[in-house]
């Protein structure tokens, strides 16, 4: 197929052309999962900007401005730089291979969609070199402090949340029209991969909340612009109107952080457990019933903002009942392991501590959702500790349970099982001594987002710290494992995964899509 006049008279493009004009899926879903590396490792080392700052108490290494600037920049690379289009990247790979489908079924699209990104990031990245400074005002924006006092580079900030909207939606529409229309025949929805279900619900989140995040911005831009009061009370507006249409897009938004990770660690515990996923219908259920409350708990991040005690008593109740659909997940993934013939490959240890770890943030949310004690818990580290334990053992090491369950598919070499071990070990560690010290440090009081702190902190905070640098130093391992494996290495057979006891299991087959029937064709 012709993708551009030049290659017309030429052939197939070589070269950097091949990866600007592509319209493979497989090519851009490579580029997005490269791209969010990159993101990964630049949001990674904002972060131990921030941790060598805090690893003794007082002033040591970067002005209190500077240290806002890496809180507000970490946040937002690691959100709409690293976890989401390294998702997008793996729907894009794998949504075509699991349901039949020769492409995404918009690959003009889908090539936009992702080469807008790198120009969105480079201009947020560029205000680090301006004079004015970059963005100081935290991942969360808050008026008035992003549109009364912000410095003058918000407008670039706006500009790059309005880019990498535009993708996320594109991309969503793709994945919707991809699913909906190009399943081989007799793939019906309940038969679906549950990572292909994940992401179908996690488009229609990003398709509804989305907007929602370019209004929000939209109205900044116009108060900061344009004589508009949204956002300020001297002319009428509600500083805490922005955070209400800031958090209808920022919870679901979490959600979408975690749905396509259910999704992945749920083709990989079956595998290394040897057994079908146990409860595959209650997943699909449990996963919409998720992305339907996670549209009607916005304001549990608002409860210090003095909102009415039937406004706290409605969010306090439906924050919690998020609970239990989730606690149905964990119950299928430890039944499936339950009696199964399990072997400790890397991505079945990403994906059980995944499980275990990401249970923990479930738990500190529920603390969080109490709506009396969130007033002793707000904006202190035990609420860093809350989302981070979902979103690095969470959504991070989904990420790279997949790089690892997939690399064999995607590269056709098998990987080093013993570096990925080390790998997956000195993350855990890290990870651990990294985020756990920080529940201890909030609860005792010790207020986030701040570069100097009391001198009763310091213990837990250098630990921390410690932890910060080694996962933060261990990610470079993993990018020699994934260099190392493109490269060459070991042919991956048509059983890719055998166990430890030389058990050899693959997923069968699908049958040829003409002789699908009703009822599922199961031995």
């Amino acid at each position: 197929m012709a993708t551009g006049h030049d290659d017309h008279h030429h052939g197939p493009a070589k070269g950097f052309t091949r990866w600007l004009y592509t319209t493979n899926h497989k090519d851009i879903g490579s580029m997005y999962l490269w791209f969010s590396f990159a993101m990964f490792l630049l949001g990674g080392t904002f972060a131990l900007v921030i941790r060598a700052e805090l690893f003794q108490p007082g002033l040591q290494f970067v002005e209190p401005e500077f240290f806002n600037q890496m809180t507000t920049m970490h946040g937002l690379v690691m959100v709409f730089g690293a976890v989401m289009p390294a998702f997008v990247g793996l729907a894009n790979w794998m949504i075509p291979l699991m349901i039949g489908a020769p492409d995404m079924a918009l690959p003009r699209m889908n090539n936009w969609s992702f080469w807008i990104l790198p120009f969105a990031f480079a201009m947020l990245a560029s205000t680090l070199f301006m004079e004015a400074g970059a963005p100081n005002f935290g991942w969360t924006f808050y008026a008035p402090l992003s549109t009364t006092y912000a410095p003058s580079t918000v407008t670039f900030f706006i500009f790059a949340i309005h880019i990498m909207g535009a993708s996320s939606i594109m991309g969503s529409i793709n994945i919707i029209a991809t699913i909906q229309n190009l399943r081989a025949p007799g793939m019906t929805y309940m038969k679906m991969p549950l990572f292909v279900w994940t992401w179908l619900i996690t488009a229609y989140l990003l398709i509804a909340v989305m907007p929602v995040l370019a209004g929000v911005v939209t109205m900044m831009l116009f108060d900061i612009h344009f004589g508009t009061s949204f956002f300020s009370a001297a002319g009428g507006g509600d500083p805490v109107l922005f955070q209400h249409v800031f958090w209808f897009f920022g919870h679901p938004e979490v959600y979408i952080m975690i749905l396509p990770a259910f999704g992945v660690v749920s083709e990989i515990i079956p595998t290394f457990s040897r057994k079908k996923l146990f409860g595959y219908d209650s997943m699909v259920y449990a996963t919409s019933s998720i992305a339907f409350l996670s549209f009607i708990v916005w304001a549990h991040h608002m409860f210090t903002t003095g909102m009415p005690l039937a406004g706290e008593l409605f969010f306090m109740y439906a924050t919690m009942l998020i609970a239990v659909p989730t606690g149905v997940k964990v119950f299928n993934w430890v039944t499936t392991m339950f009696k199964g013939s399990i072997s400790f490959e890397t991505p079945m240890l990403f994906s059980i501590a995944f499980v275990v770890l990401f249970t923990m943030g479930g738990f500190t949310g529920l603390m969080l959702a109490i709506a009396p004690a969130d007033f002793q818990y707000h904006d202190t580290y035990f609420v860093v500790a809350h989302f981070h334990y979902v979103l690095v053992p969470g959504a991070v090491f989904s990420i790279m349970a997949a790089a690892y369950y997939w690399l064999p598919k995607w590269t056709g070499n098998m990987y080093d099982e013993a570096l990925g071990k080390l790998h997956f070990w000195l993350s855990f560690v890290g990870i651990n001594i990294l985020f756990f010290p920080q529940h201890f440090l909030g609860l005792a009081g010790m207020p986030r987002r701040i570069p100097d702190y009391a001198l009763q902190f310091a213990d837990f905070n250098m630990v921390s710290t410690v932890g910060a640098f080694i996962f933060g130093f261990s990610q470079l391992l993993f990018l020699f494992i994934v260099v190392k494996t493109v490269l060459g290495g070991k042919k991956a057979t048509a059983q890719v995964w055998e166990g430890a006891e030389g058990l050899e299991w693959t997923v069968p087959s699908p049958a040829p899509y003409h002789t699908f029937t009703t009822p599922p064709l199961v031995p």
